[in-house]
C-alpha cells in the first residue's frame, strides 16, 4: 500500500488541490484494498483501524508517512463535506505549530489539523481517535453539508 501511495503527490497548490488529492488517494485505496471510504463520519472509525494496523505491523514512520498523510487528508475532506469546513493553507506560524501545510477552517472560524491528528493516532494510539476528533469537533455546521 505505501509504495503506490508514495507516488501520489501532495498538492503543490495547497488547500486548492486537496479535494483532487483526496479523491485520487481514496480511489487507489478502495480499488486495491476494498476499503469502504465513503466520506461518512462512520468511515473515520476505519481510519482509526487502518492506523492501528500500521502501528501493529511496525513499519517505520518514514515508510508510511505518505499513507498517514493521505488518511489525514481524507479525514479533513470528511470534515469539509460533513461539517461545513473548508480547506485552508496554514500561515507560517500555523505551519510551525501544526507541522502541516494545510488544515480545515470551520464555519465559526476555528482551524483544525486533521493531518496531524492521524499522525498523533499513529504515534500515541487509541487515545487519539480520529472518529472521536470529528464527533467532538467545535464549530461544525448545524446540518451536514455534502459537496
Amino acid at each position: 500500500m505505501a509504495e503506490r501511495v508514495r507516488e501520489l503527490e501532495f498538492p503543490v497548490a495547497g488547500a486548492a488541490g486537496m479535494r483532487a488529492y483526496v479523491a485520487e488517494f481514496v480511489a487507489y485505496l478502495t480499488e486495491r484494498n476494498r476499503l469502504p471510504l465513503d466520506y461518512s463520519v462512520a468511515s473515520l472509525r476505519l481510519v482509526d483501524l487502518v492506523v492501528d494496523g500500521l502501528r501493529r505491523n511496525g513499519p517505520g514512520r518514514e515508510e508510511i508517512d505518505a499513507v498517514l498523510q493521505g488518511l489525514g487528508a481524507y479525514t479533513g475532506e470528511v470534515i469539509v463535506r460533513r461539517a461545513g469546513g473548508r480547506w485552508v493553507d496554514f500561515g507560517a506560524e500555523q505551519r510551525e505549530l501544526f507541522r502541516q501545510p494545510v488544515g480545515v477552517r470551520m464555519p465559526d472560524g476555528r482551524v483544525w489539523n486533521p493531518l496531524g491528528k492521524v499522525v498523533n493516532r499513529f504515534e500515541a494510539g487509541s487515545e487519539e481517535s480520529v472518529q472521536r476528533f470529528y464527533l467532538l469537533l467545535h464549530g461544525r455546521a448545524r446540518k451536514a453539508v455534502c459537496h
